[in-house]
């Protein structure tokens, strides 16, 4: 059900965009890299996170971490990484293939600027085996994405 909510989000927001979809998993950065080709920091890892009462994702760099003084400073309150079961009901993604398309519940999405040092990124889609290669910037477009400097 998650890849063709993320699909369907594609088929109906950007068509020219196309899922892809592999044998081998890609649910951790170490494997997506390798799957495609591209360095860890090209892989665009989405963290979903709880602030005060609010479920945020984060996408992010592959080899970028969270920094929680920036976190605090940007979001007003300490965060939380949600459980893999909070995950899945929240995202309507599974862990490792997690998103900010096609979402199960509409929720706030915020990009590192570690992502814009790459001209193309490769964000999970919905399923432990899936990718888009999109740009930062069509991807912060695309879900409505306010730009946060909260890794290191």
């Amino acid at each position: 059900m998650s890849l063709q909510s993320v699909q369907q989000f594609f088929a109906d927001n950007a068509p020219e965009i196309e899922v892809i979809e592999l044998s081998q998993s890609t649910a951790t950065v170490a494997l997506a890299a390798a799957a495609h080709h591209v360095e860890p920091g090209q892989i665009a890892k989405t963290l979903s996170l709880k602030v005060k009462n609010e479920v945020i994702l984060v996408v992010a760099k592959g080899d970028a971490r969270l920094d929680n003084k920036k976190l605090k400073d940007t979001f007003g309150a300490k965060a939380r990484m949600l459980s893999s079961d909070e995950v899945v009901t929240v995202t309507g993604h599974p862990v490792g293939g997690v998103c900010p398309f096609g979402l199960e519940n509409p929720l706030s999405v915020y990009c590192d600027v570690s992502l814009k040092q790459y001209p193309e990124v490769l964000p999970a889609a919905g399923a432990i085996h899936s990718a888009v290669r999109i740009s930062p910037e069509r991807m912060a477009e695309l879900t409505s994405a306010k730009w946060v400097d909260v890794c290191i």
